[in-house]
């Protein structure tokens, strides 16, 4: 029997014509990723929320001018929401960062850096990140190097859209707040993505020389002159090709177990006999201040227990220390109310961004990031975490 539908029913606007292959149908997903409801939607449309249903139940294939309209309530693409299945996509990429899994599968984080495809494992993400974050796709076999290119090529077969992969900002640097970042971009564009591989200043930085990443994260301060990150920068890294962008101030500091039960006061209390430290590694921000620190108060890493025990990045340092695994490290204090533990200042620093001056104008979604970390919803959530300062946030660093 079929169904009757009286004269006056308005129905979904929607192609004709039959349609012998499947659609993949996106709308659901990406409506509820950016928090808007059915009748939000069709009120932006100019259709009934039952419309919308019928279309997210792929009941029915819009016409191409309700899909366009759809796409600019999104701020997507057409091909974003629909598209047609039935073809794997596969990429080649330049993979990236520990390549001892060869021989099994493996789940990459893309990025598309210049004209650069480049893959790096999900693993590096770390333990939690690792099974949190879903992979942009999975190393299907690698293949020999094209003459001229550099590093190993894989093919990827892609569990992600390419316009997320392009759409995407790849930042690295140690500054835990980064992740959450991305969420309030995502707030803006639901196809953007934010993901920070964890690693010290001075890694971060030659990892942007290299063209690996789109951003640095910088919190390295001159020993003479007391000042952040330009002294560096001047030295290092040429001015016209690339421009910083100032994040956030900091404190950073030693961290230390509840109450300090070590009573420790600074760095000058690092040889005692039973005291364990937990290190950054070289070239991190935090390791060139405790160095300073030490060299200053007269006393050698080889003489410090633990001195030689180097982790990756703030949280991990204030990790080990509440577990009980040490007793001090240099952190940030964001990091020490995080774990819930003693934190003695040092010094206050300035974080900031630093990328190549060509990604500042023709990255697609290096607008909305800049857009988000200067909105009142970022600077208030990250200022809720302490110790952090986004009064100049947003501000542009020439050299």
């Amino acid at each position: 029997m079929k169904n009757r539908k009286s004269g006056n029913q308005k129905t979904p606007d929607h192609d004709n014509v039959p349609h012998k292959e499947p659609v993949c149908n996106r709308l659901l997903e990406l409506r509820k990723k950016q928090g808007i409801s059915q009748v939000e939607l069709a009120a932006h449309v100019g259709l009934t929320r039952q419309a919308v249903y019928a279309i997210e139940a792929n009941q029915y294939l819009p016409s191409t001018h309700i899909a366009l309209r759809l796409a600019r309530a999104l701020k997507c693409r057409v091909e974003d929401l629909f598209s047609l299945p039935g073809y794997e996509e596969i990429v080649e990429a330049e993979l990236i960062g520990d390549s001892s899994s060869l021989n099994q599968p493996m789940r990459v984080k893309l990025s598309q850096v210049g004209s650069r495809i480049l893959a790096r494992p999900m693993a590096e993400l770390g333990d939690v990140l690792n099974f949190v974050m879903p992979a942009d796709g999975v190393v299907l076999e690698y293949t020999k190097n094209r003459s001229g290119r550099k590093g190993q090529r894989v093919q990827v077969k892609l569990l992600n859209s390419p316009e997320v992969v392009k759409k995407g900002i790849l930042i690295a640097g140690c500054d835990p707040a980064l992740f959450l970042a991305g969420e309030h971009v995502r707030k803006i564009n639901a196809l953007a993505g934010i993901t920070n591989w964890t690693m010290g200043s001075a890694n971060a930085l030659r990892a942007l020389q290299r063209g690996e990443v789109h951003m640095a994260g910088l919190h390295l301060v001159d020993v003479k002159s007391g000042q952040s990150n330009l002294p560096y920068l001047k030295r290092h890294v040429p001015g016209q090709e690339f421009v910083g962008v100032h994040f956030a101030s900091w404190v950073q500091g030693l961290l230390v177990r509840p109450g300090n039960p070590k009573h420790i006061r600074g760095v000058e209390d690092f040889d005692r006999p039973g005291l364990r430290l937990v290190n950054r590694e070289v070239g991190a921000g935090a390791r060139f201040l405790l160095d300073a620190l030490l060299q200053k108060s007269g006393l050698a890493g080889g003489q410090i227990k633990g001195y030689d025990h180097e982790v990756a990045s703030h949280l991990e340092v204030a990790r080990l220390i509440r577990d009980g695994m040490a007793d001090v490290g240099i952190g940030v204090e964001a990091a020490a109310r995080h774990c819930g533990l003693g934190f003695i200042p040092l010094r206050e620093e300035q974080y900031d961004l630093i990328m190549r001056v060509e990604f500042l104008k023709s990255h697609p979604v290096m607008s909305q990031f800049l857009n988000a970390v200067v909105s009142q919803s970022f600077r208030r959530e990250i200022e809720a975490l302490g110790g952090y300062n986004l009064t100049e946030v947003g501000k542009i660093l020439h050299w």
